[in-house]
C-alpha cells in the first residue's frame, strides 16, 4: 500500500497513544515498532574551532514523519559535503519515536460494505515521527563563521526545510570559545 501524504497526520491533535516499552512488554499499546528510516544522526568533522551554529527552528506544532526527515539530512549533507567538504559538523537534533498507526482501506467497488472501519480505536503502527515543538531545533549545522560558508549552511537548512512539511526559521549564533563541542 502507498504512504499516506503527510498532510494526514501532520498536525499534534491529541496526546501520543504508542507505549512501547522493553523492560514491561506487557504495558505495550502496540506489539512491534515499525522501523525508522532516519538512522544517521551526526555528519560531518567535529572539530573544535568552529566558531557558528546554524539551527533550523519550527514555527509551529508540527509531526514530521522520519522519512521525510531523511530526506532533509540527505538533501543538505550532500549540498554541505560539496560546498564545505571537512569543514562543517551537521547534526539531526530531534528523533522520531512517536508511532503513527492507521487502518488498513478497501479500495473499489464494494469498499463501503468491506470496510466499516477501525475495528477498535488503533489500528496498525506504519512509521514514526517526531512530534516537534515551537522554537525546538531540527538540523544543526557548526561551521567557521566566514561570510561564505555561512551562506552555504543557510542554503543547506534552506534546502532540508523544502523537504519537511511546516515552517521553518534558520536561527545563527555565534560559539563560545571554550565550550564543550
Amino acid at each position: 500500500m502507498k504512504l499516506r501524504p503527510a498532510r494526514t497526520m501532520r498536525y499534534i491533535t491529541s496526546q501520543a497513544w504508542s507505549r512501547y516499552s522493553v523492560k514491561k512488554p506487557r504495558k505495550n499499546f502496540i506489539k512491534a515498532l515499525p522501523h525508522t528510516s532516519l538512522l544517521i544522526f551526526r555528519m560531518g568533522v567535529n572539530k573544535p574551532d568552529y566558531d557558528t551554529v546554524l539551527t533550523l527552528n519550527a514555527d509551529h506544532y508540527i509531526q514530521v514523519r522520519s522519512n521525510s526527515l531523511e530526506a532533509a539530512r540527505q538533501t543538505a549533507n550532500k549540498y554541505l559535503e560539496g560546498q564545505l567538504p571537512n569543514n562543517y559538523s551537521f547534526r539531526v537534533v530531534t528523533y522520531p519515536h512517536q508511532v503513527i498507526r492507521e487502518k488498513k482501506r478497501a479500495t473499489g467497488a464494494g469498499a463501503d460494505r468491506l470496510s466499516q472501519g477501525m475495528s477498535m480505536s488503533f489500528g496498525k503502527p506504519i512509521s514514526v515521527a517526531a512530534r516537534i515543538n515551537k522554537g525546538t531545533e531540527v538540523f544543526e549545522v557548526k561551521i567557521t563563521g566566514n561570510s561564505t560558508s555561512i551562506a552555504v549552511a543557510k542554503e543547506a537548512l534552506k534546502r532540508a526545510s523544502s523537504k519537511i512539511s511546516g515552517h521553518y526559521s534558520i536561527v545563527s549564533k555565534p560559539i563560545k570559545q571554550g565550550a564543550a563541542v
